[in-house]
C-alpha cells in the first residue's frame, strides 16, 4: 500500500462573486475557538433535517443529524453516493465512542493514542448505529477529530455527527467553503474554518481485535508496526 502524497493547501481564495446563485449560507467561524453562537445555528439546521459542511483536522466535511434518515438519504443524494457507501460518526471524545462502538481494553488503549486525531476507526457497532448506515450493524467508522469546530458541533447536539468528505465520490476533497457552496447548493450552511486539506484520514480497521491500515492518509501508522 502506498502512502498518499504530502498535504498541501492552495492559499488562493475562490472569487465569492461566483456564489451569486449559491444557495448555502457561509459563517465564518474562528477554527480553534468557534463561536457558542455559530455552533448553536450549526445544530439548529442539523435538528431541522439540514445538511451542513464544516472543517476537521483533514478535509472538509459535511455532515447531518445521526438520527434523522431522510437527512441522511439526501446527504446520499448530495454526495452522489450509493447506498450502502460508509459513513463516519464525528463523536466528541472517547467518552462518546462506548455508546456507538464496542471497545475492549487493548483497542481502547490504541485508540487513547490515535485520537482525537486525523483517523476513522472502523469498530464493531452498537445497536445505537443507525440501520441506514450500518444495515446489519456489524461496524461503524468512527472519527473524533483534532479540530474545535466539528466536536462543539457534536457536544451541542449531544449525538454524534454523521459525516462524509466534502468532495465528489471517490475524487479530490474542496478545499474552500465557497467551493463547497457553489458544488452543494442543497447545503444549508458552511461553516468556513479557513482553507482544508486534500489528504483524508487513515483508516484503520479494529474490527478483527486488532489494527489493520485500510487506507494510509494524513495520520502516520508507523507506531502501530513497531
Amino acid at each position: 500500500m502506498s502512502p498518499l502524497p504530502p498535504q498541501t493547501v492552495s492559499l488562493r481564495r475562490p472569487d465569492s462573486r461566483r456564489l451569486i446563485e449559491c444557495a448555502a449560507v457561509i459563517l465564518e467561524v474562528h477554527p480553534q475557538h468557534p463561536q457558542p453562537r455559530k455552533i448553536r445555528q450549526a445544530v439548529a439546521a442539523l435538528e431541522a433535517g439540514e445538511i451542513i459542511a464544516y472543517p476537521t483536522d483533514t478535509v472538509y466535511g459535511l455532515g447531518c443529524d445521526l438520527y434523522n434518515k431522510a437527512a441522511i438519504e439526501r446527504l446520499y443524494q448530495i454526495k452522489g453516493m450509493p447506498k450502502g457507501q460508509p459513513l463516519a460518526l464525528v463523536c466528541v471524545d472517547l467518552t462518546d465512542i462506548a455508546r456507538y462502538a464496542m471497545v475492549d481494553n487493548p483497542v481502547y488503549r490504541v485508540l487513547r493514542r490515535l485520537l482525537p486525531g486525523p483517523y476513522t476507526c472502523i469498530l464493531p457497532a452498537t445497536r445505537e448505529v443507525p440501520k441506514i448506515i450500518a444495515p446489519k450493524r456489524q461496524q461503524v467508522g468512527i472519527r473524533v477529530p483534532d479540530a474545535a469546530i466539528p466536536r462543539a458541533i457534536a457536544r451541542e447536539l449531544g449525538r454524534p455527527l454523521i459525516s462524509t468528505t466534502a468532495g465528489p465520490h471517490e475524487g479530490d476533497p474542496y478545499q474552500w467553503a465557497e467551493d463547497i457552496a457553489r458544488a452543494y447548493p442543497a447545503v444549508a450552511l458552511v461553516l468556513d474554518g479557513g482553507p482544508g486539506g486534500l489528504v483524508p484520514t487513515t483508516v484503520i480497521d479494529f474490527t478483527a481485535g486488532y489494527p489493520v491500515v485500510v487506507r494510509k492518509g494524513a495520520g502516520p501508522v508507523d507506531f502501530l508496526q513497531s
